[in-house]
Parts: structure tokens; sequence; C-alpha cells
């Protein structure tokens, strides 16, 4: 036990005597988290609108009017041909063409039908997939109030009314922040634990001082728990920070317990910081510990959760997320932020990430070299 503590008081002292190396725990954390959850927001809004209205009715003036009025869209420019309308989309002061065919309002009242044309800007593919999706909502709604207004209003209504009343759970006012927050939390805990604790140790090869440990009698398992757990309390230290920033500025208050989040990260700790150790055993410089470490954290962004739904993506991806530890702490982070879950509910969860703590640490240990 003096070994450990020996060098346990050793990693602290190096740390805390390091300014950098406390800014990027703590400073760079704060920052992060109150940006990027801004910043990334699922909801477009200023779609740039071209309208192109051939018909120059009152139907057609209060389609466009309805489709202003929304807030999705901002109007850019009226064109009177539609070889001017593609300009304004080439040029991309446009994302979204709206062209009012010649004739809507009569083909409307006497045929009962009439068609209009969107065309799209893909390039931002995500921007026109929903910009689509809200203006077609937009042009439904306009003809069921154009319909009901045509009604002759007898007793009993012939036309059947089906209304809709959503009723959003967990997260009613659908506030992305809620969903983005925990999950970006994680992410900033991950790379706290992962990478730091590798580029540490990579230091001390480049420096010479792990050449000075590896010929004591100091064991293997001393010195992983020696650089884990400084990482490890630093890490815990960061969850609560995150969680303190998360009710302050965004008002985000966990519905479930604290405890059950500090146990889960504790776990998820010992794993992540399994994979630092483990990179640094394959890196001689700080440089390789760099690249292989945004390697893998690009990975686990991608594929955890965090801006993609790992139901939409492949058989294929679905199994590597299988594989993803920062997916099952995203997931968890929601669950018992949001939703309220107990240890019931992350108990599958749970024994995965202590499988990988496990493994993760086992490997660190095996592959670390020490010369006698």
């Amino acid at each position: 036990m003096k070994t450990l503590s020996f060098l346990l008081e050793k990693e602290f002292r190096q740390i805390f005597r390091n300014p950098s190396i406390l800014r990027i725990i703590f400073v760079m954390p704060m920052i992060q988290l109150i940006v990027l959850p801004l910043a990334a927001d699922y909801e477009v809004k200023n779609v740039n609108l071209t309208v192109l209205d051939h018909d120059h009715s009152t139907y057609s003036a209060r389609l466009v009017q309805k489709v202003v009025g929304s807030g999705f869209f901002k109007l850019q420019h009226i064109a009177t041909s539609y070889a001017e309308a593609m300009t304004s989309m080439e040029d991309n002061s446009a994302d979204i063409i709206l062209e009012i065919p010649a004739h809507f309002e009569r083909n409307l009242i006497k045929e009962d039908e009439a068609k209009v044309l969107l065309a799209v800007n893909a390039v931002n593919g995500m921007k026109a997939n929903l910009g689509g999706s809200y203006l077609n909502s937009i042009v439904r709604d306009f003809n069921q109030d154009i319909r009901l207004d045509w009604l002759v209003m007898p007793r009993q209504n012939p036309m059947p009314l089906l209304e809709i009343l959503p009723s959003y759970w967990y997260n009613p006012h659908m506030n992305y922040k809620l969903f983005m927050v925990p999950g970006i939390l994680v992410i900033l805990v991950t790379m706290v634990g992962s990478f730091l604790s590798a580029l540490n140790i990579v230091k001390e090869k480049e420096v010479g001082t792990i050449e000075q440990i590896n010929v004591t009698p100091i064991k293997k398992y001393h010195f992983i728990l020696g650089k884990l757990i400084p990482f490890w309390v630093l890490g815990l230290l960061v969850t609560a920070i995150g969680l303190l920033i998360s009710r302050v500025v965004f008002g985000i208050v966990p519905v479930g317990s604290l405890v059950l989040i500090f146990f889960f990260a504790a776990i998820y700790l010992l794993a992540v910081l399994g994979i630092g150790l483990l990179v640094s055993n394959f890196s001689d410089t700080q440089q390789q510990a760099m690249f292989i470490s945004f390697f893998l954290i690009m990975v686990f962004v991608l594929m955890g959760g965090l801006y993609t739904s790992i139901d939409g993506m492949p058989a294929w991806a679905k199994l590597i997320t299988k594989f993803n530890p920062v997916a099952y702490f995203i997931e968890v982070m929601r669950l018992v932020v949001i939703k309220g879950a107990g240890l019931k509910e992350i108990l599958p969860h749970l024994r995965a990430i202590c499988l990988f703590a496990v493994v993760f640490n086992g490997l660190a240990i095996w592959t670390y070299k020490k010369r006698q």
C-alpha cells in the first residue's frame, strides 16, 4: 500500500503543478459543455425560399403567406421564371424553390386538385430533408384549411375529421438541449479519461522518467493503479461539474438518481481509462497517442448515438456499437436524466460496461512491458 500511495502522491503532484493540464481537464470541458449544446440544434429554421408564382391568384398568395408565416422559412426571392429561380439555388441564396403553376386556383376549385413543385437543394442533406418535410406539412395544412372553407356547414359535417393530439412523454416541450447535454457530457468525460491518461503515460516515456520506474521493484498492477486512480477521480469531478453546469446554465435537473449516475460513471471511467492505458502501451510518442485517441474518439462520437439514432444505422453499424462503451453511457445518461430510469432498467448496460472495464484493464496490464 505504501508503494501505491507514493505513486498516487507523485501523480497528483505532477497533475496539479501543470497549469496546462488543469485547463484541459476543467476549463475546456466547461466551455465545450456550454457552447456545444447551443450550436448542436436539431431544429432547422430560416430555410431560404424562392417562390415562382405563375398563377398570381388569391389562393397562391395565401399559400405563400402561410409558408412564410410558419417561421421556418425566409422568403429571399420572388422569381419570374424557372431559370431565374434555379439561379438563386445555384448561387446558394435559396434552399427550396416553391413553384405554383398557372391556373392553380382554377384547378383547385373546378377539379378539386392542384399541383405545386418543390425543388430542394440537397447539398446539405439534413436541411433539405427537414425543410422539405416542413414545407410538405404546411401545404397539407393549407389544403385542409381551404377544403374546410368550402364546406357548407349542415347539421352534421359530411367530411370526417381526424384530429391528432400528440403527447410527448419525458420531454414534453421537445427541448433538444435536454437530449444533447447529457450526451455531450459523456463525450467530455470520455476524453478526460482515455485521452489524457494516454498522453500522461506517453509523456513519461518521452522524458525518460518511466525508465526509472521500470527498474524499480514496483509491480505492474501498482503502476497501472497509480496511473488510473488520479484520472478516475478527476473524471468523476468533471462529471459533477458537468451536471452542475447543466443545471445552472440549461436548467436540466436529473429526474433519476444522482447516485446511480455517479455509480455508472465510476464503472465507465474504469473502462475508458483502460482504453487510455492500452493506447499508451502501443505509443512511443505523444503524437502517436493523439492520433490513435483521435481515431477512437471519432468512432465513439459518430457511432455512439449522440447525433444520429443507433436504430437508424445499418445492421453492420449496429453490431459495431455493441463494442462502443460511449453508446452505453449516452443511453444511460439520457434514461436516468430524462426518464428517471432505475438500476433495473440500466442493468444490461452496467453488465456490458463492467465487462469492458475488465477486458481493457486486463489487456493494459498484460501488454505493459516492464523491464526487470
